[in-house]
């Protein structure tokens, strides 16, 4: 296996690709008691329109097909997986986002057999009719209840302001109405074109033998040829924002927001957006995380609380800023947080000092936590990003970045509201 050593964190990577295409990451951790894997495809909730390697026409599926089948992935002849990982003394989990699914499982011992669980189920989907149909009502009901989330519902108000056409504006579950037209051939057509090894990625991390490690990967992932790219399609999406505004009335106390800014540098991964993503987070963090001068004014004049908060999501094809929390007044934080981007007096060069060390801080801190390891790990790769490049990149940040990345993404221009008021 090929090693990547970091004499800064004190960290190795070892990695290998093996012949079906298949990338194995492996992070020995001497002495912790915790190992996790973590096994990857990507394959998220905007790839509806792809062609599949050998396919010469379009494939278009219906939306929630990522999350649908993450779902009936962990469903077998025999009965649930996760009852397999239970009796392993292991604790098993997955997720979707708009860009990856992945399966995992965090344990203290048994950690070979978990592994070839994992990698075993992975690798062998189980779909019928019946249990198709009977996993519609599941999602429609978990569909339903994040429907009912005013949290939920103020995020992905603000992306359909944002968005005018791109994916990421849609619900991850997809409606009510898209998952009633998928079937077990869809499931499969995706299953076969994303969950290919070569299109996948596996990481363990703990106190773990190497070797060991790569032979059960090896001897329990599937046999096959390498299949080529897959080519996925997404819509042009227009630089300015969608909508300004987006208002919905929901049983809260009070008024939730979210205030967004879109992202209009995009089209890259690696380095430059690890540099991009780190120069607006510590950008906001000047601006208005919990030290500045502009939260400590908005929570003393009673118009933020202890909700407020920020997040940048940056990918290749799209990013975006959302901040946001509960207030009795929204639209004024909007135009005092405007207002603040502006007039840019929170960029001075000792906060941006103060704010680098932190970050780089947070960093090395992920490394006392295997879970920590592992989704940072996954997060990046899936933006072609290396774990090791962070503290190289973030070292060479300086002032001037961060204030002209200030300039071109935090303005009112590309900005949209999104808010959530009681039921009058």
């Amino acid at each position: 296996m090929q090693q990547v050593y970091d004499e800064k964190v004190r960290e190795k990577i070892l990695f290998e690709e093996l012949e079906n295409g298949l990338k194995v990451y492996v992070m020995p951790k001497k002495g912790y008691t915790k190992q996790f894997a973590i096994f990857a495809t990507r394959f998220g909730s905007n790839d509806s329109k792809f062609i599949a390697p050998g396919d010469d026409y379009v494939t278009e599926v219906p939306d929630g097909v990522a999350h649908f089948l993450e779902h009936k992935m962990f469903e077998e002849e025999e009965g649930s997986i996760f009852e397999k990982f239970s009796q392993l003394g292991a604790s098993a989990n997955a997720y979707t986002n708009f860009t990856t699914t992945a399966y995992l499982f965090s344990s203290t011992e048994n950690f070979y057999e978990n592994l070839k669980l994992l990698v075993h189920f992975v690798q062998n989907p189980y779909f019928t009719d019946e249990n198709v149909e009977k996993e519609k009502g599941i999602i429609a009901q978990e569909i339903r209840m994040y429907q009912d989330d005013p949290n939920w519902r103020v995020y992905f108000n603000a992306l359909e302001a944002l968005y005018h056409v791109y994916p990421v504006k849609k619900d991850i579950a997809g409606t009510i109405e898209s998952i009633s037209r998928i079937d077990k051939d869809i499931l499969y057509k995706c299953y076969y074109t994303f969950y290919h090894p070569e299109n996948m990625v596996l990481f363990a991390v703990g106190d773990i033998d190497v070797d060991k490690t790569l032979q059960v990967i090896e001897e329990n992932v599937r046999q096959v040829k390498k299949q080529g790219e897959i080519k996925r399609i997404y819509p042009d999406e227009p630089v300015e924002v969608h909508k300004k505004e987006v208002v919905q009335n929901m049983q809260v106390s009070i008024p939730l927001f979210n205030l967004a800014f879109k992202d209009t540098d995009v089209g890259f991964g690696g380095r430059n957006l690890l540099k991009k993503s780190l120069e607006v987070q510590i950008g906001l963090e000047m601006a208005v995380g919990r030290s500045s001068e502009l939260y400590e004014k908005l929570y003393q004049e009673g118009l933020v609380d202890s909700t407020f908060g920020f997040d940048y999501t940056g990918e290749i094809d799209y990013g975006y800023t959302i901040i946001g929390g509960q207030s009795k007044d929204p639209l004024k934080v909007r135009d005092i947080i405007i207002k603040a981007f502006k007039e840019k007096s929170f960029l001075d060069r000792e906060t941006f000092e103060r704010i680098k060390r932190k970050y780089i801080g947070k960093f090395l801190r992920t490394f006392n936590s295997v879970e920590s390891i592992a989704y940072s790990f996954i997060n990046l790769y899936m933006k072609d990003i290396d774990l090791m490049d962070y503290l190289p990149v973030l070292h060479q940040i300086n002032f001037k970045d961060v204030a002209e990345r200030v300039e071109s993404h935090l303005n009112e221009e590309t900005s949209a509201m999104s808010i959530i008021y009681p039921v009058k």
